[in-house]
């Protein structure tokens, strides 16, 4: 790593910075950037994955380009691709370009590509170097990363707490605890989700739509409602929302009989009565989902992060007391100390009048 130029770093840098502009349109497919740069440190074309179906970052660049692209050099942020699926091989269209030597964030964890994309250029007499800026390339497509390797989505739970640690009322009232901004920024998570998870019990008692509002043609990513005893009522807001919304139970019922009309149900495998969560997030995967975002209420997001699946926590905190009958913020029946479940903080931050706090699960804690 240390072996590179500043300027192999700054163009990859400003490759990221292209990938980024994807990060709420490319899922299923992984956020990517694209830069080539010509023999005398010109940048003659830039170009980013916009969303799955159309041209990745490595050809939008080459179009950008035109005949500049003979000779250049490719800053890409992870390994270009070398099947065909919606759209033809990237590594092909480098070659095609003249394009002479590449320069790669990281390697594609796609076992359909894997290292190939790099064989495929080298074979065709193009430099290749890399990694470079490696880590900064992983935090770009994190959820991807582990669909990839793992067969599971990253999950992340999204709660808002009281200064006491409280996220609602003994009622269940929880509307709203954080302010305008938090809840502006929560859109920008949902947003970057390929699906949002909610519990059955935050349905009857809140209501809510589950929906992305950045703009009237933002995507919406799939809702999945976790309903083990199928307790949902028809005329529940969240069914009428545009985009896709699919109910996750255990309970025998036939999709023909269902009495939510057309929403699909996912009957899974149960885990002492309840719909089983390593189950769900399998489904997930094997539906393309990259990133999964939880917002529900203390006893599914508890049951979320006692089961080990849970990748981060983004806790939005408002300065304001509950008090002591209001509800935790996770019902994890903890009773000892040496049971306790360390954390990692990874980011704090003031959002507004709130304070944002990003977390890991810490096993090493």
């Amino acid at each position: 790593m240390s072996n590179y130029s500043v300027a192999d770093q700054r163009f990859m840098t400003r490759a990221m910075q292209l990938a980024r502009e994807g990060t709420y349109t490319t899922t299923p497919n992984p956020r990517v950037g694209c830069v080539l740069v010509d023999a005398a440190n010109n940048i003659v074309g830039e170009g980013y994955h916009v969303r799955a179906g159309e041209g990745h970052a490595e050809v939008n660049a080459i179009a950008d380009a035109g005949a500049a692209a003979r000779g250049t050099t490719a800053y890409v942020t992870l390994e270009p691709c070398s099947h065909t699926g919606k759209t033809g091989p990237c590594c092909e269209a480098l070659v095609a370009a003249g394009v002479s030597r590449v320069v790669y964030g990281m390697e594609d964890p796609n076992p359909k590509v894997a290292g190939r994309g790099l064989d495929h250029l080298e074979a065709a007499g193009i430099q290749v170097d890399g990694p470079v800026l490696e880590y900064d390339a992983y935090e770009l497509n994190p959820g991807f990363i582990k669909r990839m390797r793992q067969g599971l989505p990253l999950i992340r739970i999204k709660m808002a707490m009281s200064l006491d640690g409280r996220t609602a009322m003994a009622d269940g009232t929880s509307k709203w605890i954080t302010s305008p901004r938090a809840r502006d920024d929560v859109q920008r998570l949902r947003a970057r989700s390929c699906a949002l998870i909610t519990g059955v019990d935050s349905v009857l008692l809140d209501d809510p739509s589950l929906t992305v509002r950045l703009s009237d043609d933002a995507r919406q990513p799939l809702r999945v409602i976790v309903d083990s005893k199928l307790r949902l009522p028809k005329d529940a807001a969240i069914l009428s929302q545009p985009g896709k919304t699919v109910i996750a139970t255990c309970a025998n019922v036939n999709q023909a009989q269902s009495p939510y009309g057309d929403t699909e149900i996912w009957t899974l495998p149960e885990k002492d009565g309840r719909v089983s969560l390593q189950a769900l997030a399998r489904k997930l995967a094997q539906q393309e989902c990259n990133e999964v975002l939880v917002e529900t209420g203390a006893t599914l997001a508890g049951a979320f992060v006692s089961s080990g699946l849970v990748d981060e926590l983004v806790i939005y905190m408002a300065g304001k007391l509950l008090g002591s009958t209001a509800r935790p913020l996770f019902d994890i029946p903890i009773s000892k100390m040496s049971a306790q479940l360390p954390l990692s903080i990874t980011d704090i931050r003031a959002i507004g009048d709130n304070w944002r706090i990003t977390a890991i699960p810490d096993p090493e804690g």
